[in-house]
């Protein structure tokens, strides 16, 4: 994806338009994708690279998205309904998308007898074990590249009771909550330990609310699903995305000055912790602070360059096993290409140690890292060249499409 030469800059400043969120995005579009009657129009969309697999997977299954162009340079509306159409044997792309691949698995076995789903880079071999089991209970048929994509499957998902382990991807209990919905008699899903990224699960059942579903939730460790629901068409605005306003609210913990527009002070994204961590961090009168991972896997990167640049303070991460099976081994990533450029970190099975210092100078200019084609290092990686003594050199800038193609664009905006 080529390389970025980055300047320091000590302070970002200015203001930038936070684009919409990711995971709202993919479950808004879903939800409207499978409303049997009338239209839903889903606004403040952009397509990234995510947003497009799950709009090429949803056209592949039976919806219609007409896309638009609106007033905002970048930002489009989408007008969706169902065709309603027989489908049987589906390919259904889901590209580099981690989402659209174990949320669309059971829903595609609700709609198609015959299914294939493909997909491109790290996403072929992260694990889909939960739903591998589901099949062997239920007799689904189904084949793979020994362990990796593409997956087929040949049969139909039933209502059932279903168990799934807490401390794996949130996503595959959301892709059973968005499914199990529309099938005849009623589902449950019981939580084994406890469920990691709660705030996900949220997101799903409270859009799942917006589109006419409820769903009973027994304290995260059961869920509940009416059978012969019907998804009933809405209107939805997709709110900032406090998983990349994060890479700019750390930045500003570094000392730029940059205003984020869009947010919701209400949201319920649990990504949203970050301001809770930088202020808990800002003030922090001991010598260390530990953050546990398991709710906001997606923070760490960026928790990760603003500890290192913390002096006299040591951050622990704790409970980040999962990272290492994102787009990239995140803990590995992260923790290397900080080192590269001086920062002082220790990464350990399932977290990291980071002792913090005044600046990032270990490299002598010209360094080269690597965003292992991760779009959340990129951008972590960009924010930590604003403490550097020293141009960097990123490669694979590029990945950053994946979620937020216009990062490059607001970071040179803001003085990067």
């Amino acid at each position: 994806m080529g390389k970025l030469y980055i300047e320091p800059s000590i302070n970002l400043k200015g203001s930038v338009l936070i684009p919409p969120s990711k995971s709202l995005s993919h479950r808004a579009i879903i939800c409207a994708s499978l409303c049997k009657q009338g239209e839903s129009i889903i606004d403040n969309i952009i397509l990234s690279e995510d947003i497009r697999a799950t709009i090429s997977a949803m056209e592949a299954l039976g919806a219609k998205i007409d896309i638009e162009a609106t007033d905002v340079e970048d930002i489009y509306k989408l007008k969706i309904s169902r065709n309603n159409a027989y489908i049987n044997d589906t390919v259904i792309p889901c590209n580099e998308s981690g989402s659209t691949l174990r949320f669309l698995i059971p829903i595609a076995l609700t709609l198609s007898n015959i299914n294939t789903f493909t997909g491109a880079g790290k996403l072929i071999e992260r694990p889909l074990a939960p739903y591998y089991k589901i099949f062997d209970e239920q007799g689904i048929c189904y084949s793979n590249d020994n362990g990796k994509l593409p997956l087929k499957t040949e049969g139909k998902l039933k209502s059932s009771n279903f168990t799934i382990e807490g401390d794996i991807s949130s996503q595959f209990i959301s892709g059973l909550l968005m499914a199990l919905t529309i099938l005849d008699g009623d589902s449950k899903i019981t939580i084994i330990n406890d469920l990691e990224s709660k705030s996900y699960v949220d997101l799903t059942i409270d859009m799942l609310k917006k589109f006419g579903i409820d769903i009973i939730n027994n304290d995260y460790k059961e869920f509940l699903i009416k059978g012969n629901s019907e998804y009933k068409a809405y209107n939805y605005q997709v709110e900032a995305d406090y998983s990349q306003a994060a890479f700019f609210l750390g930045a500003n913990f570094l000392r730029s000055k940059i205003q984020c527009l869009g947010l919701n002070e209400n949201s319920i994204q649990g990504d949203k912790a970050i301001v809770d961590i930088l202020h808990k961090m800002k003030n922090l009168e001991d010598d260390e602070i530990t953050i546990d991972a398991s709710q906001i896997p997606d923070l760490i990167p960026i928790i990760a360059v603003v500890s290192s640049c913390m002096k006299g303070k040591t951050t622990y991460i704790s409970n980040a096993k999962r990272l290492r099976i994102k787009e990239s081994d995140r803990l590995y990533a992260i923790c290397s290409q900080l080192k590269k450029i001086g920062a002082d970190v220790i990464e350990l099975e399932d977290g990291l140690v980071i002792r913090g210092k005044t600046s990032l100078d270990g490299c002598i200019g010209n360094e080269r890292v690597n965003s292992f084609n991760d779009h959340r290092i990129a951008m972590a990686l960009a924010i930590a060249a604003t403490k550097c003594k020293n141009n960097i050199v990123l490669e694979d800038y590029g990945a950053v499409t994946k979620s937020y193609p216009n990062f490059w664009n607001d970071y040179v905006k803001l003085g990067g």
